[in-house]
């Protein structure tokens, strides 16, 4: 008479082994990062919304397919910078007038404002990797009006800047991607017109669900943030 065991089927199998396969990083197919002066994008756009305090009226009519012209009212108070811990807040109106041209490799936006003063900005495309960007506001007050170009080359898994400014204001920034995930940059500038320098670093890890960043730099910026999300929503 033979055991159960020779009767009865077996009827438990042995655990299957799960093999995870680990990713093979591929360091000639990197993504091209966000700009360096980007990297906190999510958290700010997060963090600090377009709220403000009063009546505003945006009105945009479009004269061709690419121009356009817009009118803008804002009435509310503005917060005057003051030394004591209490907010001063000053009732103010203004009117804006704006006219955009919008065309897939070139970008002219002027706004003018009641008091004379002219904001405009401008961005080009000058070759599939480079492009430029500029902005302006002249016043009629004395050395108030200011300026300055920015030069972005995206590359293939980076990207780097060039700023040229009034005030003798240089900048260059560059920024690697080193993972698919983690991406590495560094920037320096010098203001001559006021003798001052700087060097800063910053790092960036974001993935589908989340992004963290970290950014120091010599004139004691220290600046960390981090993004989850929660629903596709």
């Amino acid at each position: 008479m033979g055991s159960y065991a020779e009767i009865l089927p077996q009827t438990t199998t042995p655990p299957k082994e799960i093999e995870k396969k680990e990713e093979k990083i591929n360091y000639k197919d990197l993504p091209c990062p966000i700009p360096y002066e980007e990297i906190h994008r999510e958290a700010l756009m997060s963090l600090k919304p377009d709220l403000f305090e009063g009546l505003r009226f945006d009105f945009m009519k479009g004269i061709t397919q690419k121009f356009s012209l817009s009118h803008s009212v804002f009435m509310g108070p503005i917060e005057i910078p003051s030394q004591s811990s209490e907010t001063i807040k000053v009732p103010t109106s203004h009117y804006e007038f704006g006219a955009n041209f919008l065309d897939p490799k070139l970008m002219l936006v002027g706004r003018v404002m009641m008091d004379g003063r002219l904001n405009a900005r401008l961005k080009c495309d000058l070759t599939e990797d480079l492009s430029l960007k500029a902005n302006a506001q002249l016043t009629q007050e004395p050395h108030m009006s200011h300026g300055m170009v920015n030069f972005d080359y995206k590359g293939k898994d980076s990207r780097s800047q060039l700023q040229l400014g009034n005030g003798a204001l240089i900048g260059a920034s560059y920024i690697q991607s080193v993972t698919p995930h983690l991406s590495l940059g560094s920037e320096l500038f010098w203001a001559g017109q006021h003798r001052k320098s700087g060097i800063g670093f910053a790092a960036r890890y974001n993935t589908d669900k989340m992004v963290a960043t970290g950014q120091v730099a010599s004139t004691g910026l220290v600046a960390l943030s981090y993004v989850q999300k929660v629903s596709e929503k």
